[in-house]
């Protein structure tokens, strides 16, 4: 039997995006260790630019998997369903590092403070909720989990991603300091790109009665 042919172009696209979406973690490594263009290295609080920038783009990541669907109805390429599974990964690892560095760098594994601000400050509230309900996703992203689940099972478990992108926006706007746009600017694209989905959800609905 002749050997399965590699389809190099698709694996060769695959590692390319898997590299760029290592960039940030490369950047904020050369930061920390040659202090960056600026020469201020991670700014003189280390512990909150840390986990801004990466929080930044965990959302960043959550809102460009999410994109991929859209960008597939809107422009035909069914060819960009093939990085899906790895962006939302990647939104996973950066949601889980911004988590991380709140609890080891911010607060030293002090759990009683971090269970205090889960309770009183709201926004870490949400963080949370967003973050419990990412885990199931990355947990069942693999093609055995799909088989075992079932596609309709699967596919409703993914639906979540529809409530964690506006609660990861939400989270943004509640803790960023000042009259910033940025965070507004997310729960944009987000409402969106679930915009989208709903004219299409709409659609097949009345094309199914007529």
């Amino acid at each position: 039997m002749a050997a399965k042919k590699r389809n190099w172009p698709r694996l060769i696209s695959k590692a390319g995006v898997f590299i760029v979406c290592l960039g940030p973690v490369a950047w904020i490594f050369w930061r920390a260790l040659t202090g960056g263009p600026d020469g201020l290295g991670l700014t003189a609080n280390p512990p909150e630019y840390l986990n801004r920038f990466i929080g930044d783009w965990a959302l960043r990541f959550v809102l460009i998997a999410l994109a991929i669907t859209p960008l597939r109805l809107l422009t035909g390429r069914a060819w960009l369903m093939r990085f899906r599974r790895m962006l939302g990964l990647y939104a996973f690892f950066y949601v889980t590092l911004h988590l991380t560095s709140y609890v080891v760098i911010d607060q030293f594994f002090d759990w009683s403070a971090i269970w205090e601000d889960i309770l009183k400050r709201t926004y870490i509230t949400v963080g949370m909720i967003a973050f419990v309900m990412l885990i199931p996703l990355a947990v069942t992203s693999t093609a055995r989990m799909v088989r075992r689940l079932g596609p309709d099972r699967w596919k409703r478990v993914h639906q979540m991603i529809y409530v964690i992108a506006p609660l990861g926006c939400v989270h943004y706007i509640m803790m960023a300091k000042g009259n910033q746009m940025e965070p507004w600017i997310y729960l944009g694209i987000a409402v969106a790109l679930l915009a989208v989905r709903l004219v299409r959800f709409v659609s097949r609905r009345r094309a199914a009665h007529a």
